[in-house]
């Protein structure tokens, strides 16, 4: 059996190499580093759009055609011109699906040429797939831009299994109801035989829709095993929290680089507490109340002021979405507001970073960060939490952390959780944090590092490559009790 992964960005891009031509680049990310030794070794293929649209590169395929022979493993393009990804990408899957998806219907454009668009793209991965596919492989697609691939693959004939993973949240079924092409999305998602979601509740919202919409479905099983059955179709449904590796960050605390700008950073702000944020550009990470709630714990904790500085990092995404564009005119007008209210001589308050981070840096702002402030209103999982825990090697730092991320699951027995939405008590929160004694880091930041060593991205392949192919339903690798559900603290 060998792997057949879709995605919709292949793990490797394509630029321009400054003379005319194209060059690959390679992609970053956790799903690239955790499937890449997997696709070498049982050998395999990545299906994806390669970055370019065919009015900037007509024949993108002739650029990987030697891929296997450099990586391992295939790399297939799948080419959509300007209209389609503008319909199909910024569109249906960024205009729909994802606010939707993250329980914010308001910011929906329910276009139906964005639905056309998005069934005609997904028609075409399939006719990509089914020709790169044979019966004994195993397709794994990933995430909610390609949620109907696996209903044109079974039109189109193919014989393969097809596994699923979700790696934003699934709607609860007031929102979800909202989506006028909801029939179509869960009984797209029902044609593969296995479906993975980042939390038992996202989970479970999916049940609920199908126990709702489709009348002819039987869900059964409960705890780690639960299935529906569906037009003589049996499919399994799990939660699989994604996680990242941990062994490497935890490597890279020590690298003499990252220990040398982490001293940087420090010695540039002296006897202070250093609060950090990393999060990409987008509405749903709810920076503007995350600057709100450090606004608050200066009013309310007026002894902090020159003790503590936020490093807000925010890495560029859709820029140029005027949504995104306006997120990012707010973001910087509350930075200067109050940067103008509370900077004194020898201290600013807020350090704004936009920009993506490289190596070293990334590590270097983990390790150098007392308090890691996560406060994302609705996240399928985020590994920066994770990262962060990882990194701090000595068991020292804090993490306050939303209880709407995904990862509040597996880390609240370490994380000080809160609602994002609430800005005094995530400034509460963050005071408390700030003054943690170091044995009590101890004990929180051992549990959460152990939480992700114990689960890390290398487990997560093999519990849902295990899971999709094993014939028997007791083994199904899920341990739920390892990730109960969230609940305020």
């Amino acid at each position: 059996m060998s792997l057949v992964v879709l995605s919709n960005r292949l793990p490797f891009a394509l630029a321009r190499d400054g003379e005319g031509g194209w060059k690959v680049e390679p992609g970053s990310g956790g799903l690239v580093t955790a499937l890449r030794p997997v696709l070498q070794d049982r050998g395999g293929r990545w299906i994806g759009w390669p970055g370019v649209t065919r009015e900037e590169l007509e024949d993108a395929a002739a650029v990987f055609a030697d891929a296997r022979q450099h990586y391992g493993f295939d790399l297939v393009p799948v080419p959509l011109s300007n209209a389609e990804r503008d319909d199909f990408y910024h569109g249906f899957s960024n205009e729909v699906l994802w606010p939707l998806f993250h329980d914010l219907p308001s910011l929906c454009r329910f276009r139906p040429r964005y639905w056309q668009a998005y069934q005609a793209v997904n028609r075409r991965f399939a006719e990509v797939t089914a020709a790169e596919a044979g019966a004994e492989d195993f397709v794994w697609i990933h995430d909610y831009q390609l949620i109907a691939v696996a209903r044109e693959l079974r039109e189109l004939g193919l014989r393969s299994r097809i596994g699923f993973f979700l790696h934003i949240p699934f709607p609860p079924l007031d929102i979800f109801l909202k989506l006028p092409w909801r029939f179509q999305i869960l009984r797209a998602l029902l044609e593969h035989d296995l479906i993975g979601f980042q939390t038992v509740g996202g989970r479970r919202n999916f049940l609920q829709c199908v126990r709702l919409l489709i009348k002819s479905a039987e869900i059964s099983g409960k705890g780690d095993v639960q299935t529906v059955t569906v037009d003589g179709r049996t499919v399994r449904v799990g939660s699989f929290p994604i996680s990242i590796d941990a062994a490497e960050f935890a490597r890279r605390a020590g690298d003499p680089a990252v220990i040398e700008k982490f001293r940087s950073l420090r010695a540039d702000e002296p006897n202070r507490r250093i609060v950090l944020g990393v999060d990409r550009l987008d509405y749903t990470k709810g920076i503007p109340l995350k600057l709100e709630a450090f606004r608050t714990l200066l009013l309310r904790y007026p002894e902090l002021a020159g003790r503590v500085t936020l490093f807000q990092v925010v890495l560029p995404s859709r820029e140029d979405i005027p949504r995104y564009q306006r997120q990012k005119v707010d973001i910087e007008r509350l930075v200067g507001e109050i940067n103008g209210q509370f900077t004194r001589s020898g201290w600013v308050p807020v350090h704004y970073i936009y920009r993506n981070l490289e190596w070293p840096r990334l590590p270097a702002y983990y390790l150098a960060a007392d308090v890691a402030l996560i406060t994302p209103l609705k996240d399928g999982m985020n590994l920066v939490a994770k990262e962060y825990c990882a990194t701090h090697v000595n068991d020292d730092g804090a993490l306050v952390l939303s209880e709407f991320a995904g990862a509040a699951a597996q880390l609240q027995r370490g994380a000080f959780l809160v609602n994002p939405y609430d800005t005094e008590g995530v400034a509460a929160s963050l005071e408390r944090a700030l003054r943690l004694s170091p044995r009590e880091q101890r004990l929180r930041m051992r549990r959460m590092r152990q939480a992700v060593s114990d689960y890390d991205i290398y487990r997560w392949v093999d519990n849902f490559l295990e899971a999709a192919i094993s014939r028997d339903l007791h083994d199904f690798p899920i341990h739920e009790e390892y990730f109960p559900e969230a609940s305020p603290r």
